[in-house]
């Protein structure tokens, strides 16, 4: 912990003694890195802006991370931004830089807070960064008002779902927990957190039986569809055990007949195999 303050002091002492750049310098030194790829320009360059890197990183302390590993993240970006930045464009390199810096130190939060991966796409990355502000904002105006109107209004402020708000609020309202922790810290030999996650999967028992029935079944409907003509056996086939089914009118031209003609047809062969399983298995009437 002292190394980790010392380090820190002499990081913020370095930047306070860097001198400040006037416009014109600072396009100088940007031109020479850019075509000449002079090191000492670029190290002239990114000392002066140092401070500006401490700043936006203390502004993160919050998520718990070392404030010096936020500063290296935030110098990170800072090179990143020297490595493009266009001197031509008349644009002052702190203001270029500022989002290169918050980018790279948000994108080193995300990676760290949790070991739960999160805030991957660019709504859910706002959101977690600005759900707290929003929140406590929202907290000193509400009063009465419950937690569940406070995340409809925080999601229509961040264009985002209600359910995303709820989400995030409740990873954010608490540290990550082993699956493998026992529930009682007090007691290591009680169960562990995953021995009570409800599994949705059927049991190993039910998945056979399911396999069972359907081969039964399909046994079943194969022998019953003896009884059927050639007519009718295409006619199912087509219009009930393909995947792209055909349609009344298509299967009409095929056989030379009407659309009406092949909906009885149809009518008439289900209600043959109806008949014919009743017959052989009655007491499976419930499957029919």
């Amino acid at each position: 912990m002292a190394r980790a303050i010392g380090a820190n002091r002499s990081i913020v002492d370095a930047a306070m003694r860097a001198p400040y750049l006037e416009r014109d310098e600072e396009v100088r030194l940007a031109q020479r890195w850019r075509s000449r790829k002079d090191r000492t320009a670029l190290h002239r360059l990114t000392a002066a802006h140092m401070r500006l890197v401490i700043a936006i990183a203390a502004r993160f302390r919050s998520y718990g991370l070392p404030l010096n590993d936020l500063i290296q993240e935030g110098h990170v970006g800072l090179l990143e931004a020297a490595a493009r930045f266009e001197p031509e464009r008349e644009v002052r390199f702190s203001t270029y830089a500022t989002w290169w810096i918050r980018a790279a130190i948000q994108d080193y939060v995300l990676r760290n807070w949790s070991i739960v991966r999160g805030g991957t796409s660019s709504s859910q990355k706002a959101l977690f960064f600005n759900l707290r502000k929003l929140r406590a904002r929202l907290d000193r105006k509400a009063g009465d008002r419950d937690r569940h109107d406070i995340h409809r209004r925080i999601a229509a402020l961040m264009g985002v779902k209600t359910d995303s708000v709820a989400m995030m609020d409740s990873r954010l309202s608490g540290p990550d927990l082993s699956l493998n922790a026992p529930l009682r810290e007090s007691d290591r030999s009680a169960d562990d957190r995953q021995d009570f996650l409800v599994d949705a999967l059927p049991l190993p028992d039910e998945t056979a039986e399911a396999v069972i029935d359907t081969e039964r079944r399909a046994q079943w409907l194969r022998k019953a569809m003896s009884v059927l003509s050639e007519r009718e056996l295409r006619i199912l086939h087509e219009r009930r055990l393909r995947e792209e089914t055909a349609t009344l009118e298509s299967l009409g031209e095929k056989l030379g007949i009407s659309k009406e003609r092949v909906r009885q047809i149809e009518g008439r062969a289900l209600e043959k195999l109806k008949h014919e399983l009743l017959r052989t298995h009655p007491d499976r009437a419930a499957f029919v």
